[in-house]
């Protein structure tokens, strides 16, 4: 039995949690983990990590150290130390190790920890999408719009999995219909690029651009709502989390079925989503499963439910039936990043 400090770490908000881990028994098993204490600080409150954790174990009653800690962050970690873009934030593990007198401190990307997390999920923390047998012996994909686009792999090994994040999200956007074509060179044009990204359609701010380049078309009116949230959100007179995020409501418009412009949007978007899994799927055949994390999959689930996203993801030409055989799950569980925090670092002090 071991005590376990978690975090999630971003630009807005960061979550610590305090976890007992208990050995589940088997050494390629993930432990057993309960939660002691959970807390949602604002990060820019803070000038330091160090701080925001001193107040977190006073808050929590923590009497002794934990015995490890993990802290998934929303930017580069280069042998355990990260410099925030977001933050004025300089982390070091080695530092925190000894300012705290935790044994065993890691820093790893935000995706990297959704893949430990993976791992930690129960039915009820996923949808199905494609509900075959999983082959435990064999990799699982992981990919996950939201701000930007997130990939990543897990490879079985001996004692599990062994989690790999990767840059996939910032491949070339490879489009395949004539109106995917006519973005293309929208985007090129309206952001000055040579190349565009994969991550500049599939993501948060993909949803958005998508929009603008539909709107540029001019077969659909844009609504007096959504020009508003717009006005707003590109005069930002207040602070962002105050606003009404323009991807979010041009979603929630396309999911009430009120806003053909909106809708358009969406199924642009969606198409997109399911090529980029199925081009991912290609080159791991994860068939141990291919699971859609990030902020915006779960908020649009009825959307990837209607079978588009996964006509899109099959058809792939003549290797089509190869992506037959692999499960595919909606993970629903916000915290998905911060429980695979928490997973890798009692991993971390068990290996020790």
């Amino acid at each position: 039995m071991q005590t376990i400090l978690a975090g999630d770490i971003g630009g807005t908000k960061t979550i610590l949690r305090l976890v007992e881990a208990e050995p589940s028994g088997s050494q390629s098993s993930i432990p057993r983990l309960t939660t002691l204490s959970e807390q949602t600080y604002p990060s820019q409150d803070f000038a330091d990590l160090s701080p925001m954790i001193e107040q977190f174990l006073s808050q929590s009653g923590a009497g002794t150290p934990p015995q490890a800690a993990c802290f998934g962050i929303a930017g580069p970690v280069i042998d355990d130390t990260s410099e925030l873009t977001n933050l004025s934030w300089s982390l070091n593990a080695r530092r925190l190790e000894s300012e705290f007198g935790i044994h065993h401190v890691a820093l790893i990307n935000d995706f990297a920890s959704v893949g430990y997390g993976i791992l930690g999920l129960d039915k009820q923390d996923v949808a199905t999408l494609q509900a075959v047998p999983a082959d435990p012996k064999t990799p699982i994909a992981v990919i996950g719009a939201g701000t930007g686009l997130g990939e990543g792999f897990l490879m079985p090994s001996v004692k599990g999995y062994q989690v790999f994040p990767s840059e996939g999200g910032h491949a070339d956007f490879a489009p395949r219909t004539p109106i995917e074509f006519q973005l293309l060179d929208f985007l090129r044009e309206d952001m000055k690029l040579d190349r565009v990204s994969v991550e500049r359609v599939v993501s948060g701010k993909g949803i958005v651009s998508v929009y603008r380049f539909l709107c540029s078309l001019g077969e659909h009116s844009e609504s007096t709502e959504i020009a508003q949230v717009f006005q707003a959100w590109d005069q930002r007179t207040e602070p962002v989390e105050n606003l009404v995020d323009p991807a979010a409501a041009i979603a929630q418009a396309a999911l009430q079925g009120t806003d053909p412009l909106c809708q358009q949007a969406m199924t642009l978007f969606v198409d997109a989503y399911g090529a980029e899994a199925g081009n991912l799927a290609l080159k791991l055949l994860p068939y141990g499963g291919l699971y859609i994390a990030g902020g915006v999959a779960a908020k649009i689930l009825p959307l990837l439910q209607t079978g588009a996203f996964l006509k899109a993801f099959q058809t792939k030409g003549r290797v089509s039936p190869l992506l037959d055989k692999v499960p595919i799950h909606v993970v629903l569980n916000p915290k998905v990043g911060l429980m695979g925090s928490a997973i890798y670092a009692a991993q971390l002090s068990a290996d020790s």
